[in-house]
Order: structure tokens, then sequence, then C-alpha cells
């Protein structure tokens, strides 16, 4: 299935380092393979603004996982890179986000798809604009290009690494 799409974001420790952490754990089962990645951007937070300021990326993932299956898979992968749960918008390690999943729609206590927060956050939207332009909200049937011009956040989002640099880095 195409147009399952995930962000990444880090802003504690070697932020880098985590996300590359978290793309190798993401492809460690033959259920879930990146087909496509961004480049990293960096990102005033959103929220609770006393942190450090995180670097996101997002990326496009082939996998044989539902969407609950997929949710639990990444919050195992979130753990073994080194997650703590805190508070909602706190710093942390890593944070995985299921953004979309192809054209579905889900509201449930556990998971919503498309993820809830998309259309407000520019650290989402320019990373998935990237590799997914023309990719269509399965709800108000906007693309991700049409949805960052019109995002009513302001806050900072700085590129800061290419994918393949990113990718090099890491060994891929």
């Amino acid at each position: 299935m195409t147009g399952i799409f995930l962000g990444l974001g880090s802003n504690l420790g070697d932020r880098l380092t985590n996300l590359r952490r978290g793309l190798a754990e993401l492809s460690a089962t033959k259920a879930v393979q990146v087909v496509n990645c961004s480049s990293v951007y960096e990102a005033e937070p959103v929220g609770y603004q006393q942190q450090p300021w995180f670097l996101n990326l997002a990326v496009e993932i082939d996998t044989l996982l539902d969407p609950f299956q997929l949710l639990t898979y990444i919050q195992r992968v979130e753990l073994r890179v080194g997650r703590k749960k805190n508070f909602r918008w706190g710093p942390r390690i890593l944070d995985i986000d299921l953004l979309y999943y192809g054209d579905w729609v889900i509201n449930h206590p556990r998971l919503a798809i498309p993820h809830r927060q998309l259309k407000l956050r520019r650290f989402v939207l320019l990373p998935l604009q990237e590799i997914a332009a023309q990719f269509l909200h399965p709800e108000c049937q906007q693309s991700v290009a049409e949805l960052a011009a019109v995002c009513p956040d302001t806050s900072q989002v700085i590129w800061f690494l290419s994918a393949a640099n990113l990718l090099q880095i890491a060994g891929k």
C-alpha cells in the first residue's frame, strides 16, 4: 500500500543519532520498509516552549501491518530508542507519529488517521511536502502542498540536513 507516512522528531540528546536509530529500528522487520525520506528540519517547539528545538523528518513506508498494528510497532520503536513518557508536547528522545495511512480515516480513542494536528503543524507539513506534495488529505481533499501554504502555524522551521546526507551518515 502506498501513502503511509510517518513523522519523526527528536529534541533530547544527540537528535540526529536518535532519528537515525529510529529509521533503522523502523526497518528492522520485513513488515515495514522505509521507501522515501525527507530532509531533516529544525523546528522550534510548539505547545510547551521551555525545551530544546526539535529535529524533524517525514518518511513514507510500505508495510504489511494494519494501522493499529503499525501504531503498536511505532510505540515499541520509540521505547527501544529510549523514549520515556512525560507530559503532552514535552521533550523526547524520539517521537513517531502516524500521519496518513493511505486514504483511511480512523477516529478511535487510541488512533486518529489522518493525524489530528497535521494541518496545524509546519514542522510536519514542510518535511512531508518534500516527499508527498500532491498527496491528498482524505477528509478535506487538499494536497500536502496546499495545506502547507495555508497552515496557520507561524513557528520557525529551518532546513537542517538533506536526506541523502542523513542516510549516508546512517550507513544506508
